[in-house]
């Protein structure tokens, strides 16, 4: 107990240089079809608008650029600390938890708030029992890569890159959401199926196993919040 209490105030003290942001998509600029906040604050209300592309305490800034992608073809997503970080300050590793993705097909990726239903997860890293999701993306410099899905239709996508953090999320409403929206224009999909979709805000629950979770309990399993990966 002494040394689980130990971790949790080290993480809690690093807290404040803790933060990340989802900068960009495909080795594009910062903030070049994502919406990217200027601060890197966590979002911790699951039923708030706020779950969705962020937004809230920290105000994201409109982009008119749309992302040509092609299906089949891998994604790579950049976390960072701050908007002026570099591969070597991602997130602080006490921060573990994991990294996950979602689409959601739109009309207009550059005005879409993303609120409401339409959302589908294309990718999970969560725990395999030794490490986490964030312990690979920070061994990775921060890079994310993912699948867009080749079954899926063409057209524009939200592409909402997630991070949960659960050093606090014994406590409710201790989980910290870091999550950014892109702006994408999928190419080349055969829409050779739908996915079944989700709302957000409404996914999550403030209760799910993996959000109300005690980091420290030596637990060798973990299960995401959201549903289950789509794949054609």
């Amino acid at each position: 107990m002494k040394f689980s209490t130990s971790l949790a105030i080290a993480a809690a003290a690093s807290a404040a240089s803790a933060h990340t942001i989802f900068v960009s998509l495909n080795g594009g600029a910062v903030g070049e079809g994502v919406r990217v906040p200027s601060y890197d604050g966590p979002i911790t209300e699951v039923t708030s608008n706020d779950i969705v592309c962020n937004g809230g305490p920290n105000p994201t800034t409109a982009t008119s650029k749309v992302i040509t992608v092609a299906a089949g073809s891998s994604a790579k997503l950049t976390w960072r600390h701050t908007l002026t970080s570099g591969s070597g300050d991602v997130i602080d590793a006490s921060h573990k938890g994991p990294v996950m993705a979602y689409l959601k097909k739109v009309s207009n990726a550059a005005t879409d708030s993303g609120v409401g239903s339409g959302w589908f997860k294309i990718a999970e890293d969560g725990f395999d029992g030794s490490k986490w999701g964030v312990d690979r993306l920070i061994a990775a410099g921060g890079v994310q890569t993912i699948t867009i899905p080749q079954c899926i239709a063409p057209g524009q996508y939200l592409l909402r890159g997630e991070l949960i953090a659960l050093h606090g999320a014994s406590n409710s409403k201790g989980a910290q959401f870091y999550m950014e929206c892109a702006q994408i224009n999928i190419t080349g999909g055969s829409a050779s199926k739908t996915p079944a979709s989700v709302s957000l805000p409404g996914a999550y629950s403030a209760n799910d196993p993996g959000i109300l979770f005690n980091l420290y309990s030596g637990a060798k399993t973990y299960t995401a919040p959201g549903p289950a990966v789509f794949k054609c």
